[in-house]
């Protein structure tokens, strides 16, 4: 009972601060939800520095973009892969320039939005535990790039990773994909070489943009040919063609 209380004097709380923005801020008619959206939306972004990560719990199917800027030719970057395979690592380092020691497990999404070059790159990470990885296919028809990252020491679940991706590319044999053979930096990681034996991408159709980069998203890594920010070239160029 105490329980129920507090969860409705919470989503009241809520409402009611909804209510207070709305009509302070002049809205109109008071009622224009989606408006009010797509403004707070927007004053986040614009509030925000380059690169910032937004971290959400997970609802199927909701994850939104910032609308894209007039001048900015929107792109989305969507990257997957097993859980533990570094996907937030990957994302911080590309976004920030810099490492960190831990990354907590993604529980539904992660997105960063870059501006560069004259586009506005959304990347969108969706965890990878057992019971996401049957929400990936539907996030694929917004994807310009597919970027999957596989952890290079977890060899026990290679069979796995390559089950999944297979799973995903069958659908969308034209996306453009980019395989990050990550944690570079372990003595005891299978080269990319290796990997791709591993992950069978020879028996991908050749109509399809492949590209296999080794990656660590360390401090040590940053100015090596390991570096994640090898990737964030390699993406601004791929979303950069007609």
């Amino acid at each position: 009972l105490t329980l129920a209380l507090g969860a409705a004097v919470a989503a009241l709380g809520s409402l009611l601060f909804i209510a207070w923005k709305i009509y302070f801020r002049g809205t109109g008619t008071g009622t224009d939800w989606g408006g009010w959206w797509e403004r707070e939306l927007r004053e986040l972004r614009d509030r925000a520095p380059a690169g910032c990560l937004s971290t959400g719990l997970w609802v199927p199917g909701s994850v939104p973009h910032p609308p894209a800027s007039p001048q900015l030719d929107w792109r989305q970057v969507l990257v997957l892969g097993l859980d533990g395979a570094g996907k937030s690592s990957v994302l911080h380092y590309i976004c920030s320039q810099t490492a960190k020691e831990r990354i907590a497990p993604t529980l539904g999404f992660n997105s960063a939005q870059l501006y560069v070059e004259g586009l506005e790159m959304d990347l969108l990470e969706v965890g990878g535990s057992q019971n996401l990885r049957a929400y990936w296919p539907h996030y694929l028809s917004q994807a310009h790039v597919l970027v999957f990252v596989v952890d290079s020491v977890d060899r026990s679940r290679l069979l796995t990773a390559r089950q999944e991706l297979h799973a995903l590319l069958a659908t969308e044999p034209r996306l453009p994909l980019v395989v990050l053979a990550n944690k570079q930096d372990k003595s005891n990681a299978l080269s990319t070489a290796e990997l791709q034996e591993e992950l069978a991408l020879h028996m991908l159709s050749g109509q399809r943009e492949l590209f296999l980069l080794p990656t660590s998203a360390t401090w040590a890594s940053l100015s090596t040919a390991t570096s994640v920010l090898h990737v964030k070239s390699l993406l601004v160029t791929l979303l950069s063609q007609p």
